[in-house]
Parts: C-alpha cells; sequence; structure tokens
C-alpha cells in the first residue's frame, strides 16, 4: 500500500478537481443555455488534467525515488494513478448528474434532437448516466496512460 499511496491520494485530489469543473461547467451555462459549445469548451479542462499528473508524478519522485526517477517508473506511477481515477469515475458521474446537473441528459438530449443532431433514439441510447460512468472510465484509463507517458518523458531525472 505504501507504493500506491502518493497515486491514490492524487487520484481522489483529481477527482474532486474534476467535481469542481462540473461546478464550473454548470455555473458558466455550459449544461444548459450554452450547451452547444459545451463538447469544445470542455477541452479547456485539459491543461488541469496535465498539472495533475504533474504534480503527482513530481511528489513520486521527490517522496518515494530520492529526487530521481526513470521514465519507466514515472510512467507507471501515472498509469497507476489512472487507474485509481477510472475507478472512482463513476462516483464522480453519479454526484454530478445527480446533484451538481441533474438536467443535464434532458438538455443535452433536447439540444441533438431539436437541431437534427441525433434521433430521440439515438440520444436517449447516448446520453445516460450508464453510458457517460463507461465513457468516465474507459477516458480516464486511456487518456491517463497516454498523458503519463507524455508527463514522464519531462519528469524523469537521472
Amino acid at each position: 500500500m505504501k507504493h500506491i499511496k502518493i497515486e491514490l491520494k492524487w487520484a481522489f485530489i483529481f477527482t474532486v478537481m474534476a467535481l469542481a469543473w462540473m461546478l464550473l461547467e454548470k455555473t458558466l451555462g455550459w449544461h444548459d443555455e450554452d450547451i452547444a459549445d459545451h463538447y469544445w469548451l470542455t477541452m479547456l479542462f485539459l491543461p488541469f488534467v496535465v498539472f495533475m499528473y504533474v504534480l503527482a508524478i513530481r511528489e513520486k519522485r521527490r517522496r518515494f525515488y530520492a529526487k530521481k526517477i526513470t521514465w519507466k517508473q514515472a510512467f507507471f506511477s501515472g498509469v497507476i494513478m489512472s487507474v485509481f481515477v477510472a475507478m472512482l469515475s463513476p462516483l464522480g458521474q453519479y454526484v454530478t448528474h445527480n446533484y451538481i446537473t441533474p438536467e443535464y441528459f434532458k438538455n443535452v438530449i433536447d439540444y441533438s434532437v431539436t437541431n437534427n443532431l441525433m434521433t430521440i433514439k439515438k440520444a436517449n441510447a447516448y446520453f445516460n448516466i450508464n453510458n457517460y460512468i463507461m465513457q468516465a472510465a474507459f477516458g480516464a484509463l486511456i487518456s491517463g496512460v497516454l498523458i503519463s507517458a507524455i508527463v514522464a518523458i519531462f519528469m524523469r531525472r537521472k
């Protein structure tokens, strides 16, 4: 447990940050009146994601590896964090869609159908809590592994 404590801590911090971001999106109207721009505005979250991985791997380097870390060690640390983030993502989705923005699915379905982007059947199949939980988990894992590989290049020290 001692060797994964840092990654677990940063996965919890990441989840709290993601929930704060959802609250910001909701407050800025990206889940209702500006829902048409939601898909690209969400990309503004990416620098924060990268920053979280940098902080986590930096702490791992400093506290666990005595300020020296190889690419492989840094990458592995990021992958472990990605697994924990993916495991916590269903909880994040549940909180987001039940407490922060419970009307999100209705709004995005209405927008998609009204603007002829999807049929009502396809929109209902795509925009629901079960699908978003799966997307969040796999997305966190895949993007986390990719970000870890890139961040590890810059975090290695010999």
